[in-house]
């Protein structure tokens, strides 16, 4: 069974970090690139970073460069985001969602549409 597990999430005040996993299992990542989204209130669905377990490659939305890492522990099957300088506009719910790219990057991430597999999300507050 495909499994993409996020977890990680919680309350912190503005200025804090945290740190999300997803933890995949039941299918092999080597050739999947493994995006995190994020939902606020009201608000559509949008693509935070990703990183590409065939190249390595990783990418960034404008509103967290600089403050969010995104790493990749391959022997675990495992995909971190670090979230640092977390602002109140960080609050959302966090999914990650994996897909197929054989091929690696080519300069964005893969849209939430063309995710093959996709996990249920986390919640993260930022308090102001």
């Amino acid at each position: 069974e495909v499994q993409l597990q996020a977890s990680g999430g919680g309350l912190v005040q503005a200025g804090g970090s945290l740190r999300l996993s997803c933890a995949a299992s039941g299918f092999t990542a080597d050739d999947y690139t493994i995006g995190w989204f994020r939902q606020a209130p009201g608000k559509g669905r949008e693509g935070v970073s990703c990183i590409s377990n065939k190249d390595g490659s990783t990418y960034y939305a404008d509103s967290v460069k600089g403050r969010f890492t995104v790493s990749s522990d391959n022997a675990n099957n495992t995909v971190y985001l670090q979230m640092n300088d977390l602002k109140p506009e960080d609050t959302a719910v966090y999914s990650c969602a994996a897909a197929w790219t054989p091929l690696g990057l080519k300069g964005y991430c893969p849209g939430y549409v063309n995710t093959a597999y996709r996990g249920k999300g986390t919640q993260v507050t930022v308090s102001s």
